[in-house]
């Protein structure tokens, strides 16, 4: 079986975040994961992980104005400044916290916009990122988001991001690949992880339509998990699902997947 990360965005929302790593502790996680830690000073975190022996194995760059709708900076020409702000943001963070993995969220392409500029707004974007990180041990990834979801989203099939990695072609830049996000795409899952696998360096799940645990919905997460040891993947799985009926109840996927 895999390693799994929680993920303390949508996981434990029972308790105040800070208090959500001494929960993922006790539900016997050993790594964890978020989206957006930057409303509690690193200092708050840090101490968090150290008292409950936990890695920080992933966040995300910061969104933008998130109420409204915006999810990245990283394809707006028009937002090079709060991007390049944002990306330091994010490296003073992962540095305090230990984290390895960055993801750079690509943004909803603005109305009107020409798909061509957004592109290479995204390439040169993306690659700043990724050179200001290498040197300091931090790998950025790109995820591919459904449209459902999040409509209008840059980046949104694994073929696309591939071809972003080819055109980037920078070695501190690899993929993060959501299983549910993929799925409600349309994709094989099977096939693109096939497909995908030297370029990923981060897996997320949660079982679709709903976004719950793993056994809610219509994913194979047995067959899943089964693929990832075939491929050898040692990374982190993170378990960026909405809990059906509380956390702790929820987790009951872990050994019923591993029978």
């Amino acid at each position: 079986m895999p390693k799994f990360a929680a993920n303390l965005t949508l996981m434990f929302t029972e308790v105040p975040f800070l208090d959500r790593f001494a929960a993922a502790r006790a539900a016997g996680f050993d790594a964890v994961e978020c989206q957006f830690p930057y409303a509690h000073p690193a200092d708050e975190i840090r101490a968090r992980l150290d008292e409950h022996n936990l890695q920080l194995v992933l966040m995300n760059m910061p969104g933008g104005d998130w109420a409204t709708g915006e999810r990245g900076l990283a394809c707006d020409p028009r937002r090079d400044q709060e991007f390049r702000a944002s990306v330091q943001l994010a490296v003073d963070y992962a540095t305090r916290l230990g984290v390895t993995l960055l993801h750079c969220l690509a943004g909803v392409v603005p109305p009107g916009m020409d798909l061509r500029r957004a592109r290479e707004t995204y390439l040169f974007n993306v690659d700043y990122a990724a050179r200001l990180c290498a040197p300091r041990g931090i790998r950025v990834l790109i995820e591919p988001l459904n449209t459902e979801d999040v409509p209008g989203y840059f980046l949104s099939r694994t073929e696309q991001a591939l071809d972003v990695l080819a055109a980037v072609a920078n070695p501190n830049l690899s993929l993060q690949y959501d299983v549910y996000h993929m799925h409600r795409m349309g994709e094989d899952v099977v096939a693109t992880l096939r497909r995908a696998a030297p370029q990923i360096r981060h897996v997320q799940m949660a079982d679709a339509p709903g976004r719950h645990e793993p056994g809610t919905g219509d994913i194979d997460y047995a067959g899943v998990f089964r693929l990832l040891d075939e491929l050898q993947y040692d990374g982190w799985v993170g378990c960026e699902y909405i809990p059906l009926s509380g956390t702790v109840a929820g987790l009951e996927w872990r050994t019923a997947l591993a029978a």
